[in-house]
């Protein structure tokens, strides 16, 4: 029996479902602009772009220049106390001095007073060594005639080689004066010094601040008196009229990116603003950003205003493709079966399934190519529990 009651009363519900009119919501395909968009955030970078920083740690001993300031190129802009850095500049001056001349001796075997010494004792060796020489002489002639014994020739041979010895002594310490170690010791305190005068002379050149180009100081953390360490930021200056976007797009929506491709960009400090550019590089790689696994495109905008500043965060909209005067439906009105699009027109009282083709579509509206006419109607459920169907009858509500 109760098999029997479930049927008439499956039976029944079909025929109410099928006989009662369904409610439906009527839009029309209206034609107009569409546009296919990537919506992201990104940041702000300047193109042209300059910061200052402390090369040592001292004092700020003035400050030119206030936040916004408009600057020309080679303006002083901010002083360091550089009297810690001349004092470095001069010790690493007398250090290259000193150097020089360690490398002078090296290179003349010692001072003037060590040369002359050691040319004396050369002259005086030699001289020993020659006359050495010729009583040897003297007496292997002397032992051939019979006057002189083998003892005094072998005496004479004696003194002969410590002369000799003496001689090569003193070659020697003029040739090679100075032993490797003591040449690398000298060429590396050489190389120390200048290289402690360069780092004095370039933070000596770091401690007045100068533009290096017309420009805007944006960022000026700094003020008359403070105290800085090496490395703080002293201020940053920039060309304001000229602005990179730095948008990051997520993984899904890259394929759809091209150099070329409109950009507006909205910022919450400013509203109603739009700032507009195009894509100048699409992304080559995918990173990690926070959360998220983007690509970085990149866009130059004008900020002619300079109402844009360097460093804040922003909204991007990227128009991937926009077409003007064409048919489109909300896209909730659409459905699919089979990678198929299709609709259900109202007609009369009924519905009537409508195969359609799109093209272009966004979070709201889908572009209808073909299958339906300008001002057609199409229906949405009015009541979700009740799917629509070919062939119903409906009702439409407000």
């Amino acid at each position: 029996m109760w098999p029997v009651l479930g049927a008439l009363a499956l039976a029944l519900l079909y025929s109410w479902f099928h006989s009662s009119p369904l409610k439906v919501y009527a839009v029309r395909v209206e034609r107009g602009p569409i546009r296919s968009i990537v919506s992201t955030n990104g940041k702000i970078e300047a193109i042209q772009n300059f910061e200052a920083h402390a090369p040592i740690a001292t004092t700020v001993k003035s400050v030119l220049v206030k936040e916004g300031d408009h600057v020309r190129k080679g303006q002083l802009l901010l002083q360091l106390d550089d009297a810690d850095i001349r004092s470095q500049a001069a010790k690493a001056l007398t250090q290259i001095k000193a150097a020089q001349s360690d490398q002078s001796e090296l290179k003349t075997g010692g001072t003037q007073e060590e040369v002359l010494t050691l040319n004396a004792q050369l002259i005086k060796a030699r001289s020993a060594r020659d006359a050495a020489q010729r009583n040897l002489d003297a007496l292997r002639h002397l032992q051939q005639e019979g006057a002189a014994s083998p003892g005094e020739v072998r005496v004479a041979e004696d003194a002969l080689q410590r002369a000799q010895a003496d001689l090569n002594l003193a070659e020697q310490k003029q040739k090679d004066r100075y032993s490797p170690p003591e040449v690398a010791k000298i060429q590396s305190q050489t190389t120390e010094a200048q290289a402690a005068y360069d780092a004095a002379e370039d933070a000596l050149l770091k401690s007045s601040v100068r533009a290096p180009f017309d420009g805007i100081v944006y960022s000026l953390p700094v003020k008359t008196g403070a105290f800085v360490q090496a490395g703080d930021l002293l201020l940053q200056e920039a060309d304001l009229s000229h602005l990179l976007v730095r948008a990051y797009v997520d993984e899904p929506d890259i394929g759809r990116l091209q150099t070329g491709e409109r950009v507006e960009v909205t910022w919450d400090a400013v509203p109603g603003r739009i700032w507009r550019g195009a894509v100048s590089t699409v992304p080559s790689t995918i990173k990690l950003h926070l959360s998220r696994n983007v690509g970085e495109t990149t866009c130059a905008i004008d900020n002619e205003d300079l109402r844009l500043l360097p460093n804040v965060n922003v909204g991007v909209t990227i128009v991937a493709a926009e077409h003007d005067n064409v048919l489109t439906l909300r896209r909730d009105a659409l459905h699919s079966d089979d990678s198929k699009s299709y609709v259900y027109r109202i007609v009369g009282h009924h519905l009537r399934r409508q195969a359609v083709e799109i093209s272009l579509q966004n979070l709201t509206r889908v572009e209808i190519t073909s299958g339906l006419g300008d001002g057609a109607i199409v229906a949405l459920p009015a009541e979700e529990s009740k799917p629509l169907f070919d062939g119903a009858s409906v009702r439409v509500v407000p």
